[in-house]
């Protein structure tokens, strides 16, 4: 019973990170979509939006099962807890990936308007940070998973100053103000992006040393 129980929390660990590469495609994608105004492109990470629902749902449903079967103590019960709360960061990142996608498609209806290089940066903060979390979460390393936490707030300087360059330019130009409101959308949506990503890293944090982190980071 107890090897079955040990092979379990391995497939569980490797559902998760699956779970997690698939999030990170659908954003580079978006960003990828994004910087080549192609529409195409983002109607199609939006269309697999559901294969990363499923993924959600299959495994969270492996966690009440295992946590019904096996009855786990102390460690494996944080371990699958951990995983549920992963999951359902993980999820809203892929929707967010989802609306930057949505804005992408909206743009081609748009007057001509520059992407700013923010955003390909902000996105490209975020991606890596997923991925330092996901290597954090297989490695147990809560030295990475604290980097991550701490890159948050780059994306956020990055963010603010957007908005402010944006409502700058939009004071002299109005009549790019719905191409210039698509682009804040973006920008929006990749800083909640990073702040899911946090959110996994601090929970990898209490996995590993059982600490709450999460608003003293």
């Amino acid at each position: 019973m107890h090897r079955h129980f040990d092979a379990e929390l391995d497939e569980l660990k490797e559902k998760v990170s699956a779970m997690g590469r698939m999030v990170e495609e659908q954003l580079e994608g978006a960003i990828s979509a994004l910087l080549g105004r192609d529409a195409d492109k983002a109607g199609e990470i939006i269309s697999k939006d559901h294969q990363v629902n499923a993924m959600e749902v299959g495994i969270d449903e492996d966690c009440i099962r295992m946590i019904a079967l096996y009855q786990p103590e102390a460690r494996d019960l944080r371990f699958i807890i951990t995983a549920m709360k992963i999951i359902t960061d993980l999820e809203r990142m892929s929707d967010l990936a989802v609306n930057v996608c949505e804005r992408v498609i909206e743009l081609k209806e748009e007057i001509p308007y520059p992407i700013p290089p923010a955003i390909p940066r902000m996105g490209e903060i975020a991606r890596e940070m997923l991925l330092d979390a996901l290597s954090a979460f297989i490695a147990r390393d809560t030295k990475k998973a604290l980097d991550v936490c701490r890159r948050d707030e780059e994306v956020n300087v990055i963010h603010r100053e957007l908005i402010r360059s944006i409502v700058t330019e939009l004071a002299h130009d109005p009549e790019r103000v719905s191409p210039a409101v698509r682009i804040l959308f973006m920008s929006r949506s990749l800083e909640r992006f990073a702040d899911h990503v946090t959110n996994v890293a601090e929970i990898i944090v209490y996995l590993v040393e059982g600490k709450v982190i999460r608003h003293i980071v």
